[in-house]
């Protein structure tokens, strides 16, 4: 016999072991798409929520540079608010996401009061005679407080704004630094805190540190590939632009010359003319490259928009060299795409096609169902070939084999699939030319009967 469990719990079991519900709490969120602000706030929950380790009230400090800045402050500001938190966290059938949203509206409606005057506290992050809470952040370890209000190394400022005389403050360690703190206290129940409620605190500070950790790793990466991105981009723009703003100017100041002949005269005309095309084409395509999004994509009728590439004059112009065979389905299942960006498309691997591939040659334009969801298009050309290194880098901005290609053009096709959950494939072999399959999710028609 075998039986099968979903690895997310879509809701809270309150009668699991609270260690349990801990780590499923937060475990749930690495499979959410939530910022870096929303899983401190599922770790924040995990230690506040009834099901997991309890507490009534939990801050949130967070090192920038060399400070310790409080950052969020979770929990009820009175025990009739605790009643009514508590009562919708026990709704049966609640779940993850739900709750985190309840938590996120918590700490926006506090942002008035315990947040806002949280945020009024900064201290010096690395200073070995600093007061508690910023002391956690040199010892690296945690500290739990009583009779606060006696104890000469507790900041005077933090203890008028906690209210409490017993917390808990659990450093946020990644490595061998410390990343942030997270205090924790009972302020509402007054229930003592217990030697098995400072070792689930460590286990969420010990996760905390290290996804804050990784998620700042993450974001230096990206940073550092957008910079490298940039510069790429940059050296493009140079290179593409220069020849076409170099001849513009050399031919404009041959047209300053009050003896230039009149024939040259309406050749460098001509010349400019063409250089300031060109212009427009690479403007018009690093424009159309770099839209900030595409269209919603929908389930529309594939058949018209094929039939308006191929049948379209840029097409057929091209054609009377090539041998162009076209084999597609006249009522094919409606695909999932935005219209217009399907027909740049298929545009756009009919155009490649012409050029890998010498006059005399076939561009071959096939449809086929893969299944009843799925729906294919392929176009294939019997040109040069890829090699494995170029094949590697197609869909890379700015690459390209062509002479006086831009690299756009393939970068679009898969950013086009990827919106409405396609795919593209490549098949090419060197001197045998190559193929473009594009799959898109597909329904079938409604019967009209």
């Amino acid at each position: 016999m075998i039986e099968t469990y979903n690895i997310l719990s879509p809701s809270f079991e309150r009668e699991a072991p609270r260690e349990l519900m801990l780590l499923s709490i937060i475990s749930q969120s690495f499979f959410q798409p939530f910022s870096l602000e929303d899983n401190l706030l599922v770790v924040l929950t995990a230690l506040t929520s009834g099901s997991g380790v309890g507490f009534n009230r939990a801050m949130l400090f967070l090192k920038s540079d060399d400070r310790l800045r409080g950052e969020m402050w979770l929990g009820p500001r009175s025990a009739e608010e605790a009643g009514l938190i508590w009562e919708v966290l026990s709704t049966p059938g609640i779940g993850y996401v739900e709750i985190l949203e309840h938590n996120r509206a918590l700490v926006n409606k506090n942002a008035d009061t315990l947040s806002a005057r949280l945020r009024g506290l900064v201290y010096p992050a690395n200073d070995p005679k600093a007061l508690i809470p910023a002391s956690v952040a040199g010892r690296k370890e945690i500290l739990h407080v009583r009779e606060a209000a006696q104890e000469p190394r507790v900041d005077r400022r933090f203890l008028n704004i906690i209210g409490v005389d017993e917390f808990l403050c659990v450093p946020l360690v990644a490595g061998d630094d410390v990343v942030g703190e997270i205090i924790l206290d009972n302020a509402i129940t007054r229930t003592p805190i217990s030697p098995s409620d400072i070792k689930l605190a460590g286990i969420c500070g010990l996760m905390a540190g290290n996804y804050i950790h990784s998620t700042t790793l993450h974001r230096r990466l990206l940073n550092m590939e957008k910079m490298a991105a940039m510069g790429e981009m940059a050296m493009f723009v140079t290179h593409q632009l220069r020849n076409p703003i170099v001849a513009i100017g050399g031919f404009t100041d041959q047209l300053l010359k009050p003896d230039l002949p009149e024939e040259k005269r309406v050749r460098n005309l001509n010349i400019i003319r063409d250089e300031i095309r060109r212009l427009e084409v690479i403007i018009y395509q690093m424009g159309h490259f770099l839209k900030v999004s595409l269209k919603e994509p929908v389930f529309f009728d594939p058949a018209p928009a094929i039939a308006e590439v191929l049948d379209s004059p840029q097409v057929q112009s091209r054609a009377k060299a090539y041998t162009l065979d076209a084999k597609v389905d006249a009522c094919p299942p409606k695909i999932l795409c935005d219209p217009t960006s399907f027909g740049e498309v298929l545009r756009n691997l009919i155009d490649n096609a012409f050029d890998a591939t010498p006059p005399g040659g076939t561009i071959s334009v096939r449809t086929y169902r893969r299944s009843p969801t799925a729906f294919a298009l392929s176009v294939r050309d019997t040109g040069r070939g890829l090699t494995n290194p170029a094949k590697a880098h197609l869909f890379q901005p700015f690459f390209t084999t062509k002479d006086k290609g831009m690299g756009l053009g393939l970068p679009f096709i898969k950013r086009v699939m990827d919106t409405c959950g396609g795919s593209v494939e490549v098949l090419s072999r060197v001197g045998r030319g190559s193929v473009f399959k594009l799959q898109f999710i597909s329904q079938e028609r409604e019967s009209t009967s």
